[in-house]
């Protein structure tokens, strides 16, 4: 299965919205307790979240799994950081790409594939304004295009 494929739990539209997204890897999530079933149950928001490598490891912040309904004293905290399953050499680039060029790292999505939940993380450059008008502006073009086919 190719990367990004799976079942779609939770995306993050804003990240596509402010930022350009460069490059996609995929990476698997450490999680504890009962989180995997929050996540089955798409009870996680990306929103907020961003990626920062630490000590040659990847941790995802600010990502929102909500407590599960039926866990007990086995619930996690929502809002704790999660480390991130990938291989030296991409954390490498990660890391290189980050440092040198101002990029940064955002989740995109997370899914559910073969059982375990991954999710894809983007290197990203941040939008100015005036980038974001245009793209909904070609959006909103390439629309009408589609309606105006679409009727005749």
């Amino acid at each position: 299965m190719p990367k990004g494929e799976g079942k779609l739990i939770a995306q993050n539209k804003k990240a596509r919205h402010d930022y350009t997204i460069v490059d996609t890897i995929e990476a698997g999530l450490v999680l504890q307790g009962t989180e995997i079933k929050s996540i089955r149950n798409s009870r996680i928001n990306l929103k907020d979240g961003f990626v920062r490598i630490r000590n040659g490891e990847a941790f995802l912040y600010n990502v929102h799994i909500s407590p599960y309904e039926q866990g007990n004293i086995f619930n996690h905290d929502p809002l704790r950081t999660r480390k991130l399953l990938l291989h030296k050499k991409q954390i490498a680039k990660l890391m290189g790409e980050t440092k040198n060029t101002g990029m940064t790292i955002v989740p995109l999505k997370v899914y559910i594939k073969d059982g375990y939940a991954k999710v894809l993380i983007g290197l990203a450059k941040g939008k100015k304004d005036y980038d974001k008008r245009e793209t909904l502006k070609r959006k909103d073009q390439e629309r009408q295009l589609q309606r105006v086919i679409k009727n005749f």
